[in-house]
């Protein structure tokens, strides 16, 4: 594993960061824990909990436990509630505050690295709940403040400076957009989390050779294939599209879409999500490889083609 600074707080955090959510908890929690503790073993030293449900805190937490506090870093989503069905969106002083109580309250963990909040609406986060989030930032309770999201209204957080860290979708054919916003995040000394890194679009080669690239309509019966498409079966068939992905030796889509979020160096670490711990050694070997030669050229043809589409 590689180890890369947490913006401006002088941490060292791993280049990937396993994402837990209830989903770890569905094959039970001596499960859960072994998924953490095989992460560790990967040198991952950075866990995000997407929600604040007190069970899965609990879990982390013990599993964490007999690690120097010190050398592990947790993030907690807020605002969004707790994960479980009838939950509700509270970004309240009050909503926030009782999350993070609960959730060192019963892991144990002493404090939170940070509070990452879920996407706030431009008008959802009170002046309240940010001076009650500073608060416990003083304490030391809550080491830093970040937020999380792809909406627009994410540039206007970035721009107040009143946090530490952003959290956003980065992956090969990210629009400039994103790329803008993490480039102001970097400047203002914000750590940067990346998730999103495999989106849907790319999930298959059928998918990866037409991303972004609107079909052609004819008729009345819908969209037909490209007269000028070659067919499957020619070798250069998905030439400048993302379908060589699928078709690089030895690596998987998901590893090169990984490997190439890996590259930014504005990133400081990249969100993943496994529920079983030979998907996350798959992943959690991705920062210790180079990609194959070629390949980066190829996700640049790839990226200006879908472009200009």
């Amino acid at each position: 594993m590689r180890y890369r600074p947490f913006g401006r707080s002088g941490a060292a955090v791993s280049a990937v960061t396993l994402s837990l959510n209830l989903q770890a908890l569905a094959r039970g929690p001596d499960f859960a824990r072994e998924l953490i503790y095989s992460a560790l073993e990967a040198g991952i030293n950075s866990y995000h909990l997407e929600t604040a449900d007190p069970v899965l805190a609990e879990i982390v937490g013990g599993a964490l436990s007999h690690i120097d506090r010190k050398l592990v870093y947790v993030t907690l989503a807020l605002g969004a509630g707790d994960g479980r069905r009838g939950s509700q969106r509270d970004f309240s002083a009050e909503g926030m505050t009782g999350a993070i109580d609960r959730a060192l309250h019963v892991s144990g963990l002493r404090w939170i690295d940070v509070a990452l909040l879920d996407e706030p609406g431009e008008h959802e986060l009170p002046q309240s709940s940010l001076t009650a989030l500073k608060a416990l930032r003083a304490t030391e309770r809550v080491r830093l403040l970040g937020i999380q999201g792809d909406s627009e209204v994410m540039d206007a957080y970035v721009s107040t400076g009143a946090f530490d860290v952003l959290a956003t979708s980065f992956h090969v054919n990210s629009p400039w957009q994103v790329r803008s916003r993490i480039r102001t995040a970097r400047e203002q000394d914000m750590a940067i989390f990346a998730g999103g890194y495999f989106p849907d679009s790319l999930d298959s080669e059928r998918k990866a050779a037409v991303a972004h690239v609107e079909p052609k309509k004819k008729g009345l019966f819908g969209f037909v294939r490209d007269p000028k498409a070659r067919p499957a079966s020619d070798p250069l068939s998905g030439a400048g599209t993302f379908a060589f992905l699928h078709r690089t030796a030895n690596w998987t889509a998901e590893q090169i879409c990984l490997a190439y979020a890996l590259t930014d160096p504005s990133v400081s670490s990249v969100l993943i999500k496994a529920n079983d711990p030979e998907r996350l050694n798959l992943l959690a070997m991705v920062p210790e490889r180079d990609m194959p030669p070629g390949v980066s050229a190829q996700l640049e043809m790839a990226r200006v083609a879908t472009a200009a589409a």
